[in-house]
């Protein structure tokens, strides 16, 4: 006769105590008392939330098309943040900096001020609620001291919560990494000193136009390239490359080549081959030239012509995702 089970006892309901449930180790038990590990119990809930991933993170914050080419595209840059409810007492200012020294998080320099960096590593899937970690992390750390990497809270805030969204957001290009040492006074060594040597000698040239926002000239060694960040809805960005690339317009003049885009961060950024002699300064005009161009073939309401259709499937081919 074949054995009755033992009814199972049903898994207690989690009780939650004094309001939040902090975040723990997986392996944990459940701060809300079930007798369950964290990880099946609130952890569960937290970590879809921590990786579920944001398509656009920087949408609503000023200067999205910034963000994300200093996030992709920029090696050497930094921009002033300004804070929603003002500077914490002791924080003379924040600056969002491409890389820190070790690819830290953030740095809370000797005199309190703070620089976050951007082109981290985070652990879930909404880099401004990554960065709005670290920077409420930052505001704790005592001064002359680097910034751990951690996880944010999946309720915790995020950039466009702290930031002041009135504010301008001005990206100033560097040639190099010395920005590390801040007014200049303070001189590398050791570690610090090594990873600035590496990172001056990666760096490639880079410059921000001034016709756009996310519009960014960089020079390699057989040719130059424009790689400009835009925010227009991507397929009627795709139809208007197309509808200019059939016209034979897409171009920024001689020995230029729209050669294709690619997503990044929820936005399609075109890419253009340049002649190495052709530098930011003479892109200046070419480019706010094509930005008008740009602008009435996204007005045009018509259906793709044939080689419309080709010329978008070309570019379509030609296009990659980086995040």
């Amino acid at each position: 006769m074949a054995k009755k089970r033992r009814p199972q006892p049903k898994a207690t309901a989690p009780q939650l105590v004094d309001g939040e449930v902090p975040v723990v180790g997986a392996r944990e038990p459940c701060p809300c008392g079930s007798g369950r590990r964290y990880k099946a119990c609130h952890g569960r809930a937290a970590s879809h939330a921590v990786t579920e991933l944001v398509r656009r993170p920087f949408e609503g914050l000023p200067g999205e098309p910034d963000w994300v080419a200093l996030r992709e595209l920029v090696p050497a840059a930094t921009a002033q943040l300004t804070l929603k409810e003002g500077l914490p007492e002791g924080v003379p200012s924040v600056t969002l900096a491409t890389v820190l020294p070790m690819a830290w998080p953030a740095l809370r320099r000797d005199n309190g001020e703070v620089l976050l960096g951007l082109q981290n590593d985070t652990s879930s899937g909404d880099i401004s609620r990554d960065l709005a970690d670290t920077l409420g992390r930052a505001f704790e750390t005592e001064p002359g001291s680097a910034v751990d990497a951690g996880r944010p809270r999946p309720e915790g805030p995020r950039l466009q919560d702290l930031l002041d969204l009135k504010a301008p957001f001005t990206p100033e290009v560097h040639s190099g990494f010395e920005f590390w040492l801040g007014d200049g006074s303070d001189s590398a060594t050791g570690e610090v000193a090594a990873s600035l040597e590496r990172a001056n000698s990666a760096a490639i040239p880079t410059a921000r136009l001034s016709v756009a926002q996310g519009a960014y000239w960089c020079e390699t060694p057989e040719k130059n390239h424009l790689r400009w960040v835009m925010t227009h809805p991507e397929e009627k960005l795709l139809d208007a490359l197309a509808r200019l690339h059939a016209a034979g317009t897409s171009s920024l003049g001689d020995d230029t080549r729209l050669v294709g885009s690619f997503r990044a961060h929820g936005l399609v950024v075109p890419v253009w081959d340049l002649p190495s002699g052709m530098t930011s300064e003479d892109c200046e005009k070419p480019a706010a030239e094509f930005n008008e161009r740009l602008g009435e073939a996204l007005t045009t309401g018509t259906v793709l012509t044939a080689d419309e259709r080709r010329a978008r499937s070309g570019l379509m081919n030609r296009q990659i995702t980086l995040s």
